[in-house]
């Protein structure tokens, strides 16, 4: 059993648009309706991997309802805490004649005390029986940033975390076995610049030393980097025809966790993460992924020590 769990799930709009022009009225030539977010998309992503597993997350009002149904026709499992206030709306847009994707991302909103200790609750109780764990995603507003450590406190099985700023180095700082900021997160966590690979390098190996014995960096379609206490290596993913990048970094989290449980070596499931990646950006929903469509990807990642 895999454990996704966040607390900041999303309905998500995407629109798509013969050409997005700021400032002018746009016409979108389609729009769809999906259940997003970070823990949304790995809960996702591992149903249709065919892993074991269950998604534990906060939903609230029609927005809720509407990602309740739609977890139900896709026959992902779930534990819903439910909240007060509704769950929020994301919107991508997508340029066609540009291929640029714009994502207008609204906050979660706060989650009262009751809400996040049934959610913990919850959480315990099923987490007792999992090989692998996943905390992805923003905390609600005004929640401690020590949240996810706690749950760390009650994890007895390999993390997988996927969390950026002090909640990242906050749960690093109680041990895990991987974590997976992209760039931007990372310098951000660090609260400095990372201008070259050196810089990168170090940034991952800090963290390294500070808790996380497997570091893994996302970036864009650029190669991927995953280190290991002193060694460094770099990851080239296959080449794929972008259609929409969202959730991209989640089905990788997603595929190394999936591959992990499965028997694979790190390596190995990092490698499958990125074939899970880049299956995904050649996708207009995501992480509704194609099994065999992901480990021929897969096949095509090389990896190279640096380090």
């Amino acid at each position: 059993m895999i454990v996704a769990a966040g607390l900041t799930p999303a309905w998500q709009q995407i629109m798509r648009f013969d050409g997005f022009r700021a400032g002018e009225v746009n016409r979108a030539i389609d729009v769809r309706w999906c259940a997003s977010g970070k823990v949304l998309n790995v809960g996702i992503a591992l149903s249709q991997l065919g892993a074991l597993s269950e998604t534990i997350s906060l939903v609230g009002g029609a927005t809720g309802e509407q990602i309740q149904r739609e977890f139900r026709s896709l026959g992902v499992e779930a534990c819903w805490v439910p909240t007060e206030v509704p769950t929020r709306v994301c919107t991508t847009i997508l340029d066609l004649k540009t291929g640029a994707a714009t994502e207008l991302v609204e906050n979660a909103a706060a989650a009262d005390a009751a809400e996040l200790a049934a959610f913990r609750a919850r959480y315990a109780a099923r987490v007792t029986h999992a090989q692998m764990v996943i905390l992805t995603g923003s905390l609600p507003a005004g929640s401690p940033h020590v949240f996810f450590r706690e749950l760390l406190n009650d994890t007895a099985c390999p993390a997988i975390v996927d969390v950026r700023g002090p909640e990242l180095l906050a749960a690093v700082e109680r041990g895990v076995f991987l974590v997976k900021p992209n760039r931007e997160e990372l310098a951000r966590t660090l609260g400095r610049e990372i201008t070259d690979d050196a810089h990168l390098h170090s940034a991952m190996l800090e963290l390294n030393a500070r808790g996380a014995e497997w570091v893994v960096i996302s970036d864009g379609p650029r190669p991927a980097w995953a280190s290991s206490r002193e060694q460094v290596f770099c990851l080239t993913p296959p080449r794929v025809e972008p259609v929409n990048p969202i959730g991209s970094g989640d089905c990788l989290a997603a595929g190394i966790a999936w591959a992990l449980a499965e028997g694979s070596d790190t390596f190995a499931a990092i490698r499958l993460g990125m074939g899970a990646a880049a299956y995904n950006v050649g996708r207009l929903l995501p992480a509704r992924l194609d099994r065999d469509a992901v480990e021929r990807l897969a096949a095509n990642v090389t990896c190279q020590r640096v380090r």
